[in-house]
């Protein structure tokens, strides 16, 4: 019998310490997230959402094991993510105990803010910006764009890397590289919701379907978090990635690898877009309660209303998301 790829589950232990609450205090001078490489920094907002979504209170400890499972990541970026938190004063280490949470929620937040203006790599951002709106050519070499940005072979090849496996760019036969296409407008990005409506739900209609049920329960915290009140605090960049892992982590139970590589390639595609968004943030509830409604079909095994409701959300989501792009777009 053909056996399906499966990943492993995300569930994160994080055990909470009794302690009296520190009062509020401001977060110390920021240590640029500059010092961390791109991937530590997503980590660090990663374990900032988890912080935030689940409100844990200072005091709480945070295992690094646990942290790096549910991440999906190796030890390494986590240990130097937590230790990002305690140089900026909002996390404590120590020998016997390990990392423990300090900051307050409204520190927490004010982070969060902070990593969205700074988010992810700058010369990955502008490149991609400047395709997007054509200030590049289809083709070009790596001379070109080391001469445009100012920037090292080193560099220019870590963001070609980056676009190559994203799908945005390829290699072009004999010398140089072209470029591909990518969401640059409003109908480009109704296409990407189009091809989503055709294999999301057929992907929880899979015969090698299986939920996770501890990481099903970790996605129910988060999108109740957001229909209580997160969308209306969280950054862009936090509400992109919990949509994301939302729908990558159903289409990973599908058990059909060709279906979670289509859609972590659109959504690559769409983050390109979405980060630099103004959220409709009433929006983002509904489609969060729509999230929890296909959550509860997967619970009572009911695979057809599921479907149901994912086709029924990606149209919804559909016509919501494309006004936005249009406006930011224009």
């Amino acid at each position: 019998m053909l056996q399906p790829p499966f990943r492993p589950s995300r569930h994160i232990a994080v055990s909470a310490v009794a302690k009296k609450r520190k009062p509020a205090r401001q977060a110390s001078a920021p240590a640029s997230a500059g010092a961390l490489s791109s991937v530590q920094s997503e980590v660090v907002g990663r374990i900032v959402s988890i912080a935030r979504t689940e409100r844990l209170d200072a005091g709480t400890k945070l295992i690094g094991s646990a942290l790096a499972e549910r991440i999906g990541v190796s030890r390494s970026p986590v240990n130097a993510a937590l230790n990002y938190l305690v140089r900026r004063g909002l996390a404590s280490h120590d020998a016997n105990v390990g990392f423990t949470l300090s900051a307050t929620q409204t520190e927490l937040a004010a982070l969060a803010r902070e990593l969205s203006e700074v988010s992810g790599d700058p010369l990955y951002l502008q490149i991609a910006h400047d395709r997007r709106e054509r200030a590049l050519p289809d083709s070009i070499s790596e001379t070109e764009l080391m001469r445009r940005y100012g920037a090292t072979r080193h560099e220019i090849r870590r963001v070609l890397a980056r676009a190559s496996g994203e799908g945005w760019i390829g290699r072009r036969l004999g010398h140089g590289w072209t470029f591909q296409p990518m969401i640059d407008s409003a109908s480009a990005y109704e296409e990407s919701y189009v091809f989503r409506a055709t294999i999301e739900p057929m992907s929880l209609l899979s015969p090698w379907f299986r939920p996770d049920p501890e990481a099903l329960a970790d996605l129910r915290k988060e999108q109740e978090y957001i229909v209580n009140g997160g969308y209306a605090e969280m950054t862009p960049i936090e509400l992109f990635e919990a949509n994301r892992r939302f729908h990558e982590t159903l289409a990973a139970w599908s058990g059909n690898r060709f279906i979670l590589q289509s859609l972590e390639r659109v959504d690559s595609l769409r983050r390109l877009i979405e980060y630099g968004m103004t959220s409709d943030r009433p929006a983002r509830s509904k489609h969060a309660a729509q999230h929890l409604k296909i959550l509860k079909a997967i619970e009572a095994g009911d695979a057809i209303g599921a479907a149901t409701r994912m086709r029924e959300h990606l149209e919804d989501a559909r016509r919501d998301k494309v006004r936005e792009v249009a406006a930011t777009l224009g």
